[in-house]
């Protein structure tokens, strides 16, 4: 069997998207199938970076096409390197896909479904669409003006359409499965399958003796962490008052670890309202994730109530790995505040709730014997529904069904 992958981030980049579909590609290509690869030559911390373009990675080749390399910095250079990604990998796909080939699209760049399908359509193949999130519609919620009107309406329609003539849409939660259906696709066709976390990998450390407290200066301090992506689906207001209303606390800190889009206007806050208590430290590599989520007491997890169903943050799957509890910030009932609430491993609040979130901090600084507990009741939940074995068993199954359908 023969499957070729499409995104725009693969390893070494140590992105999430990377990161689990670098594992889930290096598991196929374990199992005698032939895989490939069609991504940029970029970093997504370093656009400036430029990556061989042919490589053969545990197992995997790599195809790695030429692109513009603007970043992050403006939305005009994002939507080039987007747009020059997207013809590239379009016209690589088309060189390698054949008859019976299985083609997996990611979601990044944001509606790299639409040309994959016209390729699978025209070489034979069959396609699935592995959405991490739902677009144009998360960009109408954040503001983004051509995802609305005419423009937004053409790009739901060409959307649509790769999803509907899809052999599978993966979605990475329910409510994800929800709102795709109701797009008019074939409910048999969308599967859940959550991300996740290597649990061999990522494990539970003593706060002790973790060497990251010591050099952060946290050793003696109750930790409430924030990891990966600070990016505009986030709600980071909340968290600010709730930092400036512990203030008075010498003994409560507030860990930001990572980058995206509101690390400069956190920073820029916490400068405002005076938050010594305020930390932010650069993006970790993957080797030392262990630690720099075990140097937390707590996490923070984030989404603004009007993308449930659009976004899922997969940031809480290594969170629960690491055995930390979460609070979450945001639709209680949501995708990840009804998991923390199932597995009792942390608190889900209001967005703007302040009084709530300050109460749930005090309380697990103040109970060593609940914080220890919700952290047992995250590993153990992880190692049930989230561990990387799980995950990729299920897309294991799930592909070779397409491909024996062809």
């Amino acid at each position: 069997m023969k499957f070729v992958f499409v995104n725009r981030f693969y390893a070494p980049d140590d992105s999430a998207t990377s990161q689990m579909l670098t594992d889930l590609a290096a598991a196929m290509a374990a199992t005698g199938s032939e895989v490939h690869v069609v991504t940029s030559r970029l970093r997504h911390d370093a656009p400036s970076a430029s990556l061989a373009p042919r490589e053969r990675i545990d197992g995997v080749d790599v195809h790695r096409v030429w692109s513009t390399a603007f970043g992050r910095a403006g939305t005009a250079g994002r939507a080039l390197d987007y747009l020059t990604f997207c013809v590239a990998a379009s016209l690589r796909l088309w060189q390698l896909a054949r008859r019976n080939d299985v083609v997996v699209a990611k979601t990044d760049p944001p509606l790299i479904s639409v040309p994959a399908a016209w390729v699978a359509r025209l070489r034979g193949a069959r396609l699935v669409n592995w959405l991490q999130d739902v677009f144009p519609e998360v960009a109408a919620v954040l503001g983004v003006p051509l995802a609305r009107g005419p423009v937004g309406w053409l790009l739901r329609w060409l959307r649509d359409g790769s999803l509907r003539h899809a052999a599978a849409n993966v979605v990475v939660g329910q409510r994800m499965r929800e709102r795709v259906a109701a797009l008019g696709v074939d409910p048999a066709r969308v599967a859940v399958i959550a991300n996740w976390a290597d649990g061999s990998r990522l494990r539970p450390v003593d706060r002790e003796s973790n060497p990251l407290r010591a050099e952060w200066g946290l050793r003696d301090r109750f930790v409430v962490g924030y990891s990966g992506n600070m990016g505009r689906a986030h709600e980071f207001q909340t968290v600010l008052d709730a930092a400036d209303a512990l203030h008075g606390r010498a003994d409560i800190a507030f860990l930001f670890v990572g980058g995206g889009a509101q690390r400069a206007t956190l920073a820029a806050a916490a400068a405002e309202q005076s938050l010594p208590a305020l930390l932010l430290k650069p993006l970790q590599l993957r080797e030392s994730l262990e630690w720099s989520l075990g140097a937390a007491d707590v996490h923070l997890v984030s989404l603004l109530p009007a993308l449930e169903g659009l976004v899922v943050p997969s940031k809480f799957y290594g969170i629960a790995a690491a055995g930390r509890p979460t609070l979450f910030v945001g639709d209680p009932d949501g995708e990840i505040g009804a998991a923390v609430r199932e597995a009792d491993c942390g608190y889900a609040v209001q967005r703007g709730d302040v009084t709530a979130l300050v109460a749930a901090i005090e309380g697990l600084r103040g109970d060593p014997a609940l914080r220890d507990r919700m952290g047992h009741n995250a590993r153990r939940s992880f190692e049930a529904r989230w561990d990387k074995p799980l995950a990729i068993a299920k897309w294991g199954t799930l592909l070779e069904g397409v491909a024996r359908a062809c």
